[in-house]
């Protein structure tokens, strides 16, 4: 019988991170709900619970789904997770074969966002950046200047040093780009692609491959974030990530700053310094 290693890891750590109510009752060699404390509190067998825990392919119903979800006390991202990977594995989302398009509008509105000095880049499956505005490339990297393989959010933050000395919450945001990924990784298990980079950064990265393994799960909404920029030195500044019509696998992220204060400023700053290093004339090599 097949085992889905994935829904196996995700359920007890899911679990182990629960305690009895009333407190502890004797001696635990693990941390967290037995399992058959957990099966009590979703009303299902104990044997059901441990095969499911197990990774078998039982084809739960969503009732049944529900009410573990319930009793793991899990939140409407893990929820969603949770459903993905408990589907039985042939009827699971494959990514297309084609490469993901930005629409043309869109690439508009990135154009508008930089006359307002508002950096926005839209990030596809994978989390590989598909489009970046000038400000953007700017504050966080120029991803356009990138070989086409490396224009990936994930791969810039735990691959890139400069990653590290822009973020002063470096380790946050890592962490969260991991559970992000993982959303993904559910999404699309049979992804070669994703199964490469998050090979890749785990040979890589001790800290990408401790994230990985603790199944941590999120979907990026909006927050606040911090950056100690080489040129413009500190700020912090709010972003959104707006999901975009035609690709529900594509977000958009935009970075904004409340009008006349520093941030802004700052901001303004870099939209300029982008632009004319995107203007300048650029040098002739002889001979190519």
């Amino acid at each position: 019988m097949a085992h889905n290693d994935d829904l196996k890891e995700f359920l007890r750590s899911r679990r182990a991170r629960l305690r009895p109510e009333g407190g502890t009752i004797g001696v635990r060699r693990v941390p967290g709900l037995r399992r058959e404390e957990l099966a009590a509190l979703a009303g299902v067998s104990v044997d059901y619970y441990v095969r499911l825990e197990q990774g078998r392919n039982l084809n739960p119903s969503e009732a049944v789904l529900d009410a573990i979800a319930r009793a793991l006390r899990l939140d409407d991202t893990e929820r969603a997770h949770f459903f993905e990977l408990a589907r039985p594995r042939e009827t699971r989302r494959r990514p297309p074969r084609r490469p993901q398009r930005v629409a043309p509008a869109t690439y508009q509105l990135l154009e508008t966002l930089d006359e307002a000095a508002a950096p926005a880049f839209i990030v596809g499956r994978r989390m590989d950046v598909l489009a970046v505005n000038l400000t953007a490339r700017a504050l966080i990297c120029d991803f356009n200047a990138l070989p086409a393989r490396e224009r990936n959010y994930a791969r810039f933050i735990f691959l890139d040093e400069n990653a590290r000395d822009l973020h002063p919450d470096w380790a946050v945001i890592a962490a969260e780009t991991v559970a992000t990924l993982r959303v993904d990784a559910g999404r699309h298990p049979d992804d070669p692609d994703l199964s490469a980079l998050v090979g890749e950064l785990s040979v890589q990265s001790e800290e990408f491959r401790r994230w990985w393994a603790d199944h941590q799960v999120l979907a990026r909404t909006s927050g606040r974030k911090r950056f100690r920029h080489p040129i413009v030195g500190d700020l912090a500044i709010s972003y959104q990530a707006l999901a975009l019509p035609g690709d529900a696998e594509q977000t958009m992220f935009v970075y904004t700053a409340p009008a006349g204060t520093p941030d802004q400023h700052a901001l303004r700053l870099l939209r300029l310094s982008q632009s004319e290093k995107a203007h300048a004339p650029q040098t002739q090599v002889a001979g190519i």
